[in-house]
């Protein structure tokens, strides 16, 4: 009997299995929920950084219509009596209010009262700085320069298109 004869048989080997990994693999499933949160953190750094510039919303009907009936109000320039026109914008801030805040009373408001309510809901526009919008209409001959009327009008226009 020869050497060869006393081996034994060869055993084919076994398919490879997939579990247990090889040791890499088990570093690679551990640091992949790090990468992930690595990378959703770094994105929203660079979004902080660098905000997507906001286009400016397009109006509802609502403001559309207000804005137009604001730019056919009459205005009272070269020193023609203001009360008429200061009470229609006066009319038309309320009737505004009424449709947005119904709950809150705001037709109700007058002076003080009335011009802050005014800002609280849209503080660019500045409506607190214009005591003739709430006076105006009472004095007998209440009078605007140019700039007056053109300065309410403008603040008019953003409160209309910017308030809450």
């Amino acid at each position: 009997m020869s050497l060869l004869d006393q081996l034994q048989p060869l055993i084919a080997p076994a398919p490879p299995g997939l579990w247990p990994p090889a040791p890499g693999w088990w570093l690679l499933i551990a640091l992949l929920p790090l990468a992930g949160w690595g990378l959703w953190r770094s994105y929203r750094l660079l979004r902080a950084r660098n905000p997507l510039p906001r286009a400016e919303q397009p109006l509802d009907p609502v403001r559309v219509a207000a804005l137009a009936e604001l730019a056919s109000l009459a205005k009272p320039y070269d020193g023609a009596p203001a009360g008429a026109w200061l009470q229609q914008i006066n009319g038309l801030l309320k009737r505004l209010c009424r449709n947005h805040y119904p709950y809150s009373q705001s037709h109700t408001l007058n002076g003080r009262k009335w011009l802050a309510f005014l800002d609280n809901r849209c503080p660019a526009a500045g409506l607190t700085r214009w005591m003739v919008l709430v006076e105006g209409a009472y004095k007998p001959e209440c009078k605007l320069d140019d700039k007056a009327i053109n300065g309410l009008t403008q603040s008019v226009e953003t409160w209309i298109r910017k308030h809450v």
